[in-house]
């Protein structure tokens, strides 16, 4: 059996192909927590300890994906929420956590990831998964700009190691969304792939189609570029501009005859929703009841203290979601949250969403430009452009590529299974088969 892992920042998917056959399958996951029960295409990229999961030596069982948080929901109190740790395996400042009394490093906590996808992989007729065909973002670079390639590769081929992974071929993310894509393709064709996946946004130009040399897959790519901004970052954009104000930002509070802006370090967790527990703690709820003493618009902050205390934060974040989803599909979306004693409603217009997330499609736009100027592939001189992920959805991130090569050269498709799809053809063609 052919195995490909699609490891995500935001979600994770497996895909089998086993030898002799034509299709991948991708590996069924659990259920979302809050959804219909019905089994879902990815996993969760993150990690619960909770302290009321223990096992026969009394050690904090770590619970991933969907479980981890469904544990975080029913009960926050003992429970730690880990997500999006793909992201630090450009930082050498962050080496791991200590989690009830146990020191994980980072290639440990995405060892715990992988080694489940293993396991459900193998659940499903996959035999002992050993050999892997695994995903990567095209670019490795750290917050501050610097490349950090080599040493994030290491930590990512460490991962694997360490979760049972015996063989390893890394592959680039969008090069994988390109096998997937070339599956229907009759004639040859230059073809640039675009992926966007929770915390990058990455680009191949190549040569597919039946006269590719599958011995020498490497001769067909003309061209890579990739960005660190994708879904996440969008979420964040809605929250900072479009909510944060109903739970505080923006108000102030009299403090020793001063007027003073509620701390903007608050929002900094607040932008991620699994860094909102982090404020549950005496000294913040004091802060913030001292500033609603003290305010004249004491509502918002009533909003966020209920949202601290309540663990509400993954409601908020499925809010927004379900609003960007809106935004692509109409011109504005009404924003829902009633959970607890928090009640809102608001209309978001695409036009201000396209507006705060400007500062992203500028990003993406610059890398592909610069993509075509260094390969000296003109726009028409590309046949069709695969656009896959979630964000690819978005008609203003669309709107760039239409622009520049004419919406009837773009084409879509399997979102969150292309890239795991891919991988598992790749996986193929490195092994044999």
């Amino acid at each position: 059996m052919f195995v490909g892992i699609d490891f995500g920042t935001t979600n994770s998917a497996i895909a089998l192909l086993a030898a002799g056959q034509d299709d991948a399958r991708i590996v069924p996951m659990p259920p979302m927590p809050g959804g219909d029960g019905e089994a879902a295409s990815t996993l969760r990229s993150l990690l619960a300890f909770d302290g009321k999961h223990r096992d026969d030596r009394k050690q904090v069982v770590p619970l991933v994906g969907q479980e981890a948080i469904a544990a975080y929901l029913e009960d926050d109190t003992d429970c730690r929420l880990l997500q999006s740790f793909k992201s630090y395996l450009t930082s050498r400042l962050f080496t791991g956590a200590s989690l009830f009394n146990v020191t994980y490093s980072l290639e440990d906590l995405i060892a715990l990831m992988v080694a489940r996808l293993r396991t459900m992989a193998e659940a499903q007729g996959a035999g002992e998964v050993r050999r892997v065909v695994a995903g990567r973002p095209v670019r490795f670079v750290a917050e501050d700009g610097a490349s950090e390639e080599d040493y994030a590769v290491s930590r990512l081929r460490d991962a694997f190691a360490r979760a049972g992974v015996e063989e390893l071929e890394l592959e680039y993310e969008p090069i994988a969304a390109a096998y997937y894509y070339e599956r229907g393709l009759s004639h040859d064709e230059t073809v640039l792939v675009a992926d966007f996946g929770g915390g990058t946004s990455d680009f191949c130009l190549m040569r597919l189609g039946p006269g590719r040399d599958r011995s020498r897959p490497r001769d067909a790519i003309l061209g890579t570029g990739g960005v660190g901004n994708a879904g996440d970052a969008l979420d964040r954009r809605i929250v900072d501009n479009g909510l944060a104000e109903a739970f505080g930002k923006g108000i102030t509070y009299r403090s020793d005859g001063k007027e003073l802006p509620v701390p903007s370090w608050l929002f900094g967790k607040f932008s991620r929703w699994h860094h909102i527990s982090f404020l549950n703690t005496a000294p913040t709820r004091r802060m913030l009841r001292d500033i609603q003493r003290h305010t004249d618009d004491p509502e918002p902050i009533e909003n966020l203290l209920a949202l601290i205390e309540e663990n509400l934060g993954y409601h908020l974040f499925r809010s927004v979601e379900r609003v960007k989803v809106g935004l692509s599909r109409q011109d504005s979306a009404e924003f829902l949250f009633d959970h607890g004693p928090i009640s809102l409603r608001q209309t978001i217009r695409r036009a201000d969403f396209e507006r705060w997330i400007a500062p992203e499609l500028e990003e993406i736009e610059g890398c592909l430009d610069r993509l075509l100027a260094d390969t000296g592939v003109r726009p028409e001189q590309v046949d069709r452009v695969f656009m896959t992920g979630g964000t690819s959805l978005v008609p203003a991130v669309r709107g760039i590529f239409a622009r520049r090569f004419g919406e009837a050269r773009l084409s879509s498709g399997g979102e969150f299974v292309s890239v795991a799809t891919g991988l598992a053809y790749r996986a193929r063609e490195v092994f044999g088969g």
